[in-house]
């Protein structure tokens, strides 16, 4: 028998770096969701970086790119 656990109910996204990597993140009251965004994605706040990068993320995880974010985000999932 093959469980398959999302990762938190969309808390958690990976999102794709132009070099190939994947930036695990943790957002705060946004929820990215099969073709649809929920809450406010402009405000760096809601973004925690983990601090994991991989360049296979799990199959059932929600992958966003980088333009999504906020340009202060998108500067820091690079120093990871």
């Amino acid at each position: 028998m093959v469980i398959l656990l999302g990762l938190k109910h969309r808390k958690y996204i990976y999102v794709e770096r132009s070099d190939g990597y994947y930036v695990k993140v943790r957002v705060l009251n946004i929820r990215f969701g099969r073709g649809e965004i929920q809450g406010n994605v402009s405000d760096p706040s809601r973004y925690i970086i983990v601090g994991f990068k991989t360049k296979k993320p799990p199959h059932t995880a929600t992958i966003v790119g980088e333009e999504t974010l906020p340009p202060h985000i998108r500067e820091r999932i690079y120093s990871v």
